[in-house]
């Protein structure tokens, strides 16, 4: 295995964690009670384009894990 490849699979594998990052903090900013002091249309402002962009980051990073952990490798 190249480094290069090495690379490319711990950097996939940090893009998903960001993916679960995202789309939790949305969570939070709906649903839980740690951000009760502050007004729904607020947290509803910030925490839809969190959950926008964790589902874009969430379909770039299908595409990394398939590209980089189901592809034979070339060399």
């Amino acid at each position: 295995m190249n480094s290069r490849r090495l690379y490319d699979q711990v950097m996939t594998i940090f893009g998903t964690a960001m993916v679960f990052f995202y789309l939790g903090l949305a969570y939070m900013l709906l649903f839980s009670t740690i951000f009760a002091h502050v007004d729904i249309t607020l947290r509803s402002i910030f925490a839809f384009p969190f959950l926008l962009y964790g589902v874009y980051r969430a379909v770039g990073a299908y595409r990394k894990i398939k590209e980089n952990f189901f592809e034979r490798d070339e060399d």
